[in-house]
């Protein structure tokens, strides 16, 4: 029986030659009018060195046995990233298993410690499918108190698209949405038959228009250090670094760590957060 064509690598390739021109590519355009934005195929497989049907064949999520130096040259004349080239690969070669769910991630009493330790900077330990597995104190009155939430909702993408309380406390909210979806989209690479991810998918497609169009773009995408703005309702903005580290005995769990540039008016801001969380009977501070 004929396998259904790999419909992620179809819409991954196309989503990734729509963002390249010829000129940016050092291709000399093709006559004609182009009907579609970026590269088209023939200039792909061009730049590939492979033939045009072959490349069509492999875009349409038809060809099973592609060569790694094929994937190489394709990456190449994309202009992908690390990070993208090594979703192709992924997404070329996917596994043919069923859905079926994944176990449950725990965090391990040490980590749980080391997080309660960092008593000056907010500090989540995310999961599978941004799950948010544990916060510390600094991190639950930054974000919000994940404990107090079903478990269910304890998770950032479902946060961060569904509650009106994190579309305002993100600074840039589309920035850090569109990160999550790109995220999301780097662990579908991974763990394409996670029921579980599947079912989040669904209910944002569903329920958010923006999350619709971001997910069909194809991004791809890991934090793994960078500069987040907020406004928090307490103590006002707040630029905060941010770095993330993965466990060694479990990568698929990140330790996200934030913290301020001593001496700036985020750092005493995140000093004033402290000192109210811990006495939630005082009003809230003015911010500075």
């Amino acid at each position: 029986m004929a396998q259904e064509p790999n419909s992620e690598l179809r819409d991954f390739l196309r989503s990734r030659r729509a963002k390249i021109t010829p000129e940016e590519a050092g291709l000399a355009p093709l006559p004609g009018t182009r009907r579609v934005p970026g590269l088209r195929r023939e200039e792909v497989a061009q730049l590939a060195g492979v033939s045009v049907d072959y490349y069509i064949r492999l875009e349409r999520g038809r060809h099973l046995n592609v060569s790694a130096s094929v994937l190489d040259a394709i990456a190449r004349a994309l202009r992908l990233t690390d990070l993208e080239r090594a979703h192709l690969f992924r997404v070329a070669r996917p596994t043919h298993t069923r859905p079926r769910p994944l176990p449950p991630q725990r965090v391990r009493p040490g980590l749980r410690l080391l997080l309660d330790s960092l008593t000056d900077v907010p500090a989540l330990v995310y999961g599978r499918r941004m799950d948010v597995l544990a916060a510390n104190h600094l991190a639950r009155a930054l974000y919000t108190d994940f404990e107090a939430l079903p478990a269910r909702s304890r998770n950032m993408a479902r946060l961060v698209f569904l509650d009106d309380h994190f579309r305002s406390l993100y600074a840039d909210w589309e920035d850090a949405a569109r990160g999550i979806v790109a995220a999301l989209r780097l662990y579908a690479g991974r763990h394409p038959h996670d029921p579980a991810l599947a079912e989040l998918v669904g209910e944002l497609s569903v329920q958010d228009a923006d999350f619709r169009h971001w997910w069909a773009d194809h991004d791809v995408f890991q934090r793994t250090h960078g500069t987040k703005c907020f406004h928090h309702p307490v103590v006002g903005e707040l630029v905060l670094g941010y770095e993330a580290f993965a466990p060694t005995d479990d990568p698929e769990q990140i330790l996200g760590v934030s913290t301020a540039e001593p001496g700036s008016p985020s750092a005493e801001r995140l000093k004033l957060l402290a000192d109210w969380s811990w006495s939630p009977q005082l009003p809230p501070p003015a911010a500075p």
